[in-house]
């Protein structure tokens, strides 16, 4: 049986991560995509396939040129998991701020 990756596994790979940030800016060919990178064409579509694979990206055909671009709505499941983690760091900053202040009361 196939196991099916997820986003997590696709951005687990910093060169997966760059990839996606080049294409968050504009779409991009397999080429253009590979030109900012110290691999291989075939390494840059193996990357691509996995991101297409988890829905992070999607391709278009314009032409004979096929151009890569982000799945925003993907991209909102990730900031979806974060935001639980961005609230109790937020909540843990607060309560540093709150006895950060009432040390600094104490001393005044």
């Amino acid at each position: 049986m196939e196991t099916r990756r997820d986003i997590f596994q696709a951005i687990a790979d910093p060169t997966r991560r760059a990839i996606i940030a080049l294409i968050a800016v504009q779409a991009m060919t397999p080429n253009a995509i590979a030109e900012h990178f110290h691999s291989s064409r075939q390494a840059v579509s193996k990357h691509l396939r996995i991101l297409t694979e988890c829905e992070l990206v999607k391709q278009e055909q314009k032409g004979r040129e096929i151009y890569y671009q982000l799945e925003l709505e993907k991209m909102q499941e990730i900031d979806q998991w974060l935001e639980q983690f961005r609230q109790i760091w937020e909540s843990k900053f607060n309560q540093l701020d709150d006895l950060l202040d009432n040390m600094k009361k104490q001393k005044s």
